[in-house]
């Protein structure tokens, strides 16, 4: 498929508020007047970890202002300091600096041992990512990963934890940034922000970028743009509506992207950079979401927030399906890939409406925090598809020929030479709707000693709009915690919470044993939150186990030709995960997060657990290390930072082996008046690594091969 030339073009609108705003004016003293003293208020001097990588502002853990230290539960957050150091241009490059998370596949990740697919934008439902395109941080904030099972605040989700990406707003301060990028791979970016007054009591924010890339894997290129622009306008004394639009499009060729076929041992059988598909295959995504949020606080006691967030999303992919390996000429050496050709659509609509407020009282001398809400989402997706067969299989006279494993020749055919208009079409369409309310008390019982509690009903229901299929139910999520402060900067905090995740609509039907009650899931956690040393060092340590029961899984038995499905699986995740943050001295900065993680299934159906391998789950490491270390020059204006990422041997979907690996990075910046020039480098030494494991067939997710990203940003 012929694709136009990378280009970065100036917006109007961009140009348009670039020459609107004025700068700000410097104000002289008055000729003759000597300057009146003032006195100043007394300054806490915060060191580098605080104000570099450390954020309290979290508000995904309890939807409410409640610090971090006091929540009684595991919270990470990842703020735009770190994102940029690192030069983290999508989430998969944050993995490092998340203790409990590896990568699994695409956008999925393995989240305290299981499987981890589903994300909120600023606390609502609604990816505009969803499919197979991976989520990118140019209008990203910051990130928060919430562990352990979330339903007591979200509804049905992965027991593991929840993933909220916080979209940048308008600022009061007028700041307007352009950077440029280069890299290898012809790796090319650019991008411009804007944000600042409008008015006394309006704010806006623009923000533009674009990226291409001739990619790691042959074939595979890529281009991307975002444009995100927003207002924010002061209601009354203390209210903000905020309104925000963003456009994303990303054109990737040479996708879907699935692995390279790898030894039950875990090595590649041939170079990282083999793709089973042609340079005319293709995955096209265009997104759009508007956000509308309204906060008021209309005294010290109250807080309001009432949110509305709409995507779409459609997504065409023609790609090469790798199918298996064959010894086509008979010298012993399975070498010939055969592959289908899949033609797919995918158009997904979301809308999501939340309402929520925060009451502080007191009775006695016990003080409260109460929390209420609901929430509504309702997402149609729409799929359709073809498929060629494979030409080089003795059971099938498909047209689509297979391609060499050790000597690929690469554009002998394409999908136009399949006779795609002659082919079927097979499709799905689904409306899923999930509703429900909660409340939720935080209690202080002491000032040493507080309580939080919370439940949540949820209701679902799940319609196949094409098959006239409808299924529906409803469920309660509950959690408890408390945090004690054992003295200053050192708490101890443990809870309990449970979650649900409605069973697929497949499989409700009736004649497979259906319908059957949401998978539940527990976890029991107990932990410390410390600042030590002056606060100069910020440890967090978690003790966990997660229990995940009533997971529907294939008995064995068929009745009237139909495979009968029973609640048979019970699945268990135990782990420790230690998080620190230090100052080793004024101008050394040390991030750690280290998880050690055993997950296995207790009970499973004949057919094994979904995400398993026997007993162990799929792409969860026991043991996973990521570190990032900063040291400032100030004489030089400049820093220097350092990355190691470790992750424990895993194994695929189909029990064969993922290697350990050890990947390291290195950067610098350096600031000159506005100027601020940056360099990355991405896995060092260039090693040669799986990322994670799939499939035999379709072979392990092989890591990024030596990345590296020079850019120059101009602030103005």
């Amino acid at each position: 498929m012929s694709r136009p030339a990378f280009r970065l073009l100036p917006h109007p609108l961009a140009l348009a508020l670039l020459l609107a705003l004025p700068d700000a004016a410097a104000q002289a003293p008055t000729e003759g007047r000597e300057p009146e003293a003032t006195e100043l208020d007394a300054v806490k001097v915060f060191g580098r970890a605080q104000t570099l990588y450390r954020s309290e502002d979290a508000a995904v853990a309890t939807r409410t202002d409640t610090p971090l230290a006091l929540v009684p539960q595991s919270v990470q957050v990842l703020p735009r300091e770190l994102i940029d150091d690192q030069a983290a241009y999508d989430v998969t490059d944050l993995y490092r600096s998340i203790s409990g998370v590896s990568y699994f596949s695409y956008a999925g990740v393995t989240l305290r041992g299981f499987r981890q697919e589903n994300v909120l934008y600023d606390g609502l439902r609604g990816d505009p990512y969803a499919g197979f395109s991976v989520p990118q941080l140019f209008n990203i904030e910051r990130v928060e990963v919430l562990k352990g099972p979330a339903g007591a605040l979200y509804g049905g989700g992965e027991p593991g934890g929840v993933i909220n990406y916080v979209t940048r707003k308008p600022q009061r301060r007028a700041l307007r940034r352009v950077e440029v990028s280069l890299g290898n791979e012809d790796f090319a970016a650019g991008s411009f922000e804007a944000t600042g007054p409008l008015s006394d009591r309006m704010r806006y924010r623009v923000g533009l970028h674009a990226d291409g890339d001739e990619g790691v894997r042959w074939n595979a290129d890529s281009e991307s743009r975002i444009g995100d622009a927003s207002l924010a306008f002061d209601v009354g004394v203390a209210g903000e509506f905020t309104l925000q639009v963003t456009d994303i499009e990303q054109n990737l060729g040479g996708n879907r992207l699935r692995g390279v076929p790898a030894t039950d041992d875990g090595a590649f059988l041939t170079d990282r950079r083999w793709n089973h598909n042609e340079a005319t295959d293709f995955l096209d995504m265009d997104a759009r979401v508007a956000l509308a949020q309204y906060r008021v606080s209309p005294s010290t006691d109250w807080d309001i927030e009432l949110s509305a967030r709409w995507f779409e999303n459609s997504e065409h992919q023609i790609y090469h399906e790798p199918m298996g390996l064959i010894d086509r000429d008979g010298d012993g050496t399975a070498e010939w890939m055969t592959r289908q050709l899949r033609n797919q659509l995918r158009d997904n609509e979301g809308l999501t409406v939340a309402g929520n407020a925060v009451w502080r009282f007191s009775t006695g001398a016990v003080e409260h925090k109460l929390l209420f809400g609901a929430d509504g989402y309702r997402l149609d997706a729409d799929f359709r598809a073809q498929t060629a067969n494979s030409a080089d299989l003795a059971s099938g006279a498909g047209p689509v020929p297979g391609i060499d494993l050790f000597a690929p020749a690469y554009g002998l055919s394409s999908y136009l030479d399949y006779g795609l208009d002659a082919l079927p079409w097979r499709g799905t369409s689904t409306r899923g709707v999930r509703y429900g309310g909660y409340v939720q008390d935080e209690i202080a019982l002491t000032p040493r000693w507080q309580v939080l509690a919370g439940l949540r009903w949820d209701g679902f229901e799940d319609e196949d709009r094409l098959g006239g299929g409808r299924v529906n139910g409803h469920d309660l999520s509950w959690r408890l915690g408390s945090t004690v402060v054992l003295r200053e900067g050192v708490n101890a905090y443990a809870n309990v919470a449970s979650g649900f995740v409605p069973q697929a609509t497949a499989n409700q039907d009736p004649a497979a044993g259906g319908p059957f009650d949401a998978e539940r899931g527990r976890q029991w956690e107990a932990g410390l939150k410390t600042e030590l040393a002056g606060g100069r060092v910020m440890l967090g340590a978690a003790l966990y186990r997660i229990e995940r029961s009533n997971i529907v899984q294939a008995t064995g038995e068929v009745v009237d030709g139909v495979n009968q499905l029973a609640a048979l699986g019970l699945v268990r995740s135990e782990g420790l995960e230690i998080d620190l943050l230090a100052d080793l001295t004024e101008r050394w900065v040390l991030n750690v997060a280290y998880a050690y993680n055993d997950a296995r299934v207790v009970e499973a159906g004949s057919n094994g657990i979904t995400n398993a391998s026997g007993d162990r789950f799929a792409n969860a490491p026991r043991n996973k290390l990521g570190l990032w270390t900063r040291y400032d020059l100030p004489a030089l204006s400049s820093a220097f930072g350092f990355g190691l990422d470790y992750t424990d041997e895993r194994l695929s979907l189909d029990g064969q082996r993922v290697a350990p690996y050890t990947v390291f990075d290195l950067s610098w910046q350096t600031t000159l008046g506005p100027w601020k020039f940056q360099a990355n480098v991405k896995n060092l030494f260039d090693k040669v690594y799986a990322a994670s494991g799939f499939t035999e067939r379709t072979g392990h997710f092989p890591g990024e091969p030596r990345r590296l990203y020079l850019q120059a940003a101009y602030a103005f």
